[in-house]
């Protein structure tokens, strides 16, 4: 924004100035994108009539103004453009085999791999032999030149920008944040040479904390140097991959959802994250949505049969009227005009039908949910009388059923639907399944099997589509010549449903996915958060980027951390016989795949390129049909595949023993070893090679439902926090883990250091937080008599937080509330869930003690909010409501002492008393919600808190161990002033 107010265009950089009214020129009325009238002009002199950033239509009666202009400069334009053969046309190569059985079934059940390489040498030639074709091009008939010149320019240009942060908001944050370096650096000299000597070690304690409080600020501010935005051009992505009249040339999406006990997870949430996924904006061929079922239950069977039927109705209602989102449940529930838009005659009485549709599938569902609720004895039975596979959830065999796709399912209008797939792996007693990490690597096995599509989406199971142009926003990224090859993955932010306004318990983590992770996507990309985030497959398969070279073979690392010879010249360069044999894998591997393109003489490469079948097979496990689609770069399966055989692979592929003595978690697909597997893949990716993008669409993505009371919340803190704990405990803790080769950028190791660490702030946390009240309590405080040099630093540091706070809020457009409603949860989560997944992460590694976790649950009740106010019983409790109770005694206690000795204590009490009430003021959601329905609060907090205050005020009164005792002479004398 310049000094005028006016809003700046994002074209030119000029303001966008006013209309004929006298008002700010406004092209698209859905985003206000900013645009000039001179550059709305041009746009539409070149043919574009919809928004840049939202693609929605402008507006008729601006189209109206500028149609004579328009008509008078068609020719100009047009011998501008450039030539329609150089539109960089992306054909998508489908690796292809002769047949199934031929590949893969001779004699020996081994697959022939010199029959691929001369099936694809063969392609490539009859590729060269046909690329010039100067008689056809000059066949094509004059008119249709023209609509393709026309469509030249948003063809050839770039599918995505980015925009960096103005330098007139970034120049004076970077600024603020070097000078509250500096200030700490001041700040902490002082603190140092002026101890306590009266609380010698109150004072010390208060500055380890201080010190770690400061290292924990550098490893979370510098990783945000150089945020940027992203902008994705739809429109462009269009023209160029689907031209009117030819097949759509989009790559295919296979999309994971996940889930476990459908009792827990209710089927209805799934079921409206399936529908939304089939009613995408984007070919239904290219669309493949696979559920896994690990809790092998007959009622998420059930209810995606429920689904797959109504699904037939609800896509193509979405798809003719063009509605958002398309999850009926979240549609429906919507407090908007209905009408707004819908000129469609038929709109309204096709509405009513659908919703009343979709009360009776809700019905339908319902009653699959209350019949679920208490299991026969004698097991569930299938509808033909045989028993369920799954009545045993640990001990099953694997199970598969395509519901929509190549079974010949078609919508009531008898089009084409995605296809739609349930898959539950098989499980039996002593084998180490690994959660969801495990279920999901059985989903790429899977679905490389039946579809292979090149990209990649997961979502949770209660994560919906919000936005049925997502895919399309993140293939803006993916299928860029500039930008997709070194692309691992784009990630989403997260958005939830079903939060109250003020956001009391930080639920929506605003702060984390609008300036953490815009700060990583201008270093090496964001982090992957484990839900609506689309991979690049052959990433999955621990391949490295095509554009980075691989790491040199005379390369060591040091047997303890792992890092290069170089990083440790004073040890020996050691390394594990096991670590050369995966090194030496993984190159032969990279070769495979990115240089099996690059043949031209077969006879000259056949050595290196026919790598021996049992290389394989110890890297991606015995399935010959996987192993084949992983050297498919752009995806595909054979034409002549059988389906049948097909399912008979895919069953084996999700069997127990599958992964037994193969590189899966541990170098391919999610990585085994936390609780927190997403964090953990998306590094072993960075460190790689690979870069990742984060997309923030206007309209969001993909939106989920949050835990949004206290209990819920704080458990799933600590199962992120004991993840954290886990990887750094692990080999692949980012303090020692892929020095090598210098793959990962300084800036992106501190990020996942500060992502491993954070949950150890708990420690000097909760001892920071205990000061306040045991200053109060004994009388002693832990910083000396203040100089004018000391109030300047200590003046110094609070203006320097306060500044980088508000200028981080103007260039990320966070609000107020939010940040302080997430430096409030960062001191409720750091003295509780923290705390308890530090403790519990050691027990693992040194007593081997795991931690079950319970699915926090998805449903609220059905007054708005209700859930917000509800108490179940929970450990993680205790320690913030001690902290709470321990203040305010110590509170009442300050203010008695002052009382008693007059008016010469009031100083140094204010103080103590403002330490204090920082930390109730940050404690103060988590009290609220601990007393906020004193009927629903549990007994045995409230005897808690009784029982604790009590103990504190007897110390304080009675032992009194930490005041310095009187001599007889002082409290004679003052007696003596008393009676006086």
């Amino acid at each position: 924004m310049m000094q005028s107010g006016l809003p700046v265009c994002n074209t030119c950089g000029d303001q966008v100035g006013f209309n004929a009214n006298g008002e700010v020129f406004v092209a698209c009325h859905e985003c206000n994108f900013p645009i000039c009238r001179a550059c709305f002009d041009d746009e539409i002199k070149e043919g574009r009539k919809a928004c840049l950033r939202c693609a929605s239509p402008y507006d008729e009666n601006l189209l109206d103004n500028v149609v004579t202009k328009e008509s008078g400069n068609r020719s100009t334009m047009a011998s501008h453009l450039g030539d329609p053969e150089n539109t960089g046309i992306h054909a998508r190569h489908v690796s292809s085999v002769s047949t199934v059985d031929s590949e893969y079934n001779d004699e020996s059940g081994n697959p022939i791999w010199k029959n691929r390489v001369e099936s694809w040498k063969d392609k490539k030639n009859k590729k060269k032999k046909t690329a010039p074709k100067p008689e056809k091009e000059a066949e094509v008939p004059p008119q249709q030149q023209m609509e393709e010149q026309q469509e030249a320019p948003d063809a050839s240009q770039p599918l995505s920008i980015v925009i960096p942060i103005a330098r007139s908001k970034l120049g004076p944050y970077r600024t603020v944040i070097i000078m509250r370096l500096i200030i700490l650096g001041l700040f902490f000299h002082y603190r140092v040479t002026n101890p306590v000597d009266s609380a010698y070690g109150l004072w010390l304690t208060s500055v380890i904390c201080e010190i770690w409080f400061a290292f924990s600020w550098v490893l979370d501010q510098f990783p945000k140097w150089s945020p940027v935005d992203r902008v994705a051009y739809v429109d462009r992505l269009s023209a160029r991959f689907e031209r009117e009249g030819e097949p759509s040339e989009l790559a295919a999406v296979d999309f994971f959802v996940s889930t476990v006990d459908p009792l827990k997870e209710p089927p209805l949430i799934t079921s409206n994250t399936v529908l939304s996924i089939l009613a995408l904006d984007y070919p239904v061929d290219k669309v493949s949505c696979y559920v896994s079922d690990d809790g092998a239950a007959m009622l998420t069977f059930e209810s995606l049969v429920e689904t797959a039927d109504f699904a037939r109705k609800w896509v193509p209602f979405c798809k003719k009227f063009s509605i958002e989102p398309r999850a009926p449940e979240f549609y429906f529930s919507q407090k908007i005009d209905y009408l707004k838009d819908k000129i469609q005659p038929s709109f309204v009485k096709e509405r009513r039908a659908m919703k009343r549709d979709y009360e009776e599938y809700k019905v339908r569902i319902n009653a699959l949910v209350a019949k679920a609720q208490k299991t026969p004895e004698e097991g569930w039975t299938m509808q033909d009388g045989t028993p369920w596979p799954g009545n045993n959830s640990r001990d099953h065999p694997g199970m598969i059923q395509v519901f929509l796709g190549n079974s010949g399912a078609c919508d009531i209008e008898g089009n084409e639907l995605p296809r739609l797939v349930y898959v539950s792996r098989e499980k039996r007693p002593g084998y180490q399944h690994h959660k969801k990490a495990g279920a999901e690597n059985a989903l790429v096995r899977v679905s490389a099997v039946l579809t292979n599509a090149p990209y990649i989406l997961n979502l949770d199971c209660d994560h919906y589509v919000n936005n049925s142009k997502a895919v399309r926003e993140a293939m803006c990224f993916m299928m860029d010549p500039q930008v997709g090859r070194d692309v691992c993955y784009v990630q989403f932010p997260q958005r939830f449903d079903g939060i109250d306004k003020s956001d009391r318990y930080a639920n929506r983590n605003t702060v984390f996915f609008d300036v953490n992770m815009r700060g990583l996507d201008g270093i090496q990309g964001p982090v992957y958060v484990g839900t609506g985030c689309m991979f690049n497959r052959q990433a999955l398969y621990g391949y490295g980027p095509p554009t980075m070279p691989n790491l040199p073979k005379t390369s060591s690392s040091c047997s303890w951390c792992g890092c290069c010879s170089c990083c440790c010249p004073s040890k020996k360069p050691t390394k594990d016989p096991s670590e050369v044999y995966r090194d030496a894998k993984r190159e032969e591997l990279d070769a495979a795949i990115f240089n099996l393109k690059e043949i031209d003489n077969y006879d000259e490469y056949e050595r290196s390129m026919l790598i021996s079948q049992m290389s394989f097979e110890k890297t991606f496990g015995l399935s010959s049909v996987f192993i084949e689609s992983t050297l498919m770069e752009n995806g595909g399966i054979a034409e002549s595949a059988n389906p049948s055989t097909l399912i008979k692979e895919a069953i084996h592929v999700i069997s127990c023993g599958y992964e037994e003595k193969t590189e899966w978690g541990k170098e391919i697909g999610w990585i085994y070893g936390s609780v927190t597997e997403d964090i953990l893949t998306g590094f072993k990716m960075h460190c790689r090679g690979w870069r990742s993008i984060y997309c923030m669409p206007l309209r969001p993505a993909f939106k989920g439902s949050a835990p949004i009371n206290l209990s819920d919340r704080l458990h799933q803190v600590l199962r992120w926090a004991l993840g954290s704990v886990e990887i750094f405990l692990s080999r692949h803790c980012p303090l020692w883990y892929g020095f090598g080769g210098g793959r990962l950028k300084w800036l992106q190791r501190l990020a996942y250091i500060n992502t491993i660490v954070y949950p150890f702030t708990s420690l000097p946390l909760i001892a920071y937080c205990s000061l306040p009240a045991i200053c109060l309590l004994t009388g002693k405080f832990i910083i000396p008599t203040l100089s004018n040099l000391a109030s300047a630093l200590f003046l110094g540091l609070f203006l320097s937080i306060i500044v980088t706070s508000v200028l981080e809020i103007r260039w990320s457009g966070v609000s107020i509330e939010d940040l302080w409603r997430n430096e409030q949860f960062w001191v409720i989560g750091g003295v509780s869930a923290h705390l308890f997944a530090v403790f519990q992460g050691f027990l693992k590694m040194l007593a081997g003690l795991d931690t079950n976790f319970t699915v926090t649950a998805k449903a609220a009740d059905d007054a708005e909010f209700g859930e917000l106010y509800i108490i179940k019983w929970t450990t993680l409790l205790i320690p913030p409501t001690t902290l709470i109770i321990v203040n305010m005694v110590g509170v009442v206690a300050g203010f008695s002492d002052a009382l008693n000795k007059g008016y010469e204590a009031w100083g140094p009490l204010f103080g103590k008393v403002f330490f204090a009430f920082w930390v109730i003021l940050h404690l103060y959601p988590f009290l609220k919600g601990l007393m906020g329905r004193q009927n629903r609060t549990p007994t045995i907090v409230v005897l808690w808190s009784v029982l604790l205050a009590s103990v504190f005020s007897l110390v304080w009164v009675k032992i009194d161990p930490f005041v310095k005792q009187t001599n007889s002479s002082t409290v004679a004398q003052g007696c003596i002033s008393i009676d006086c």
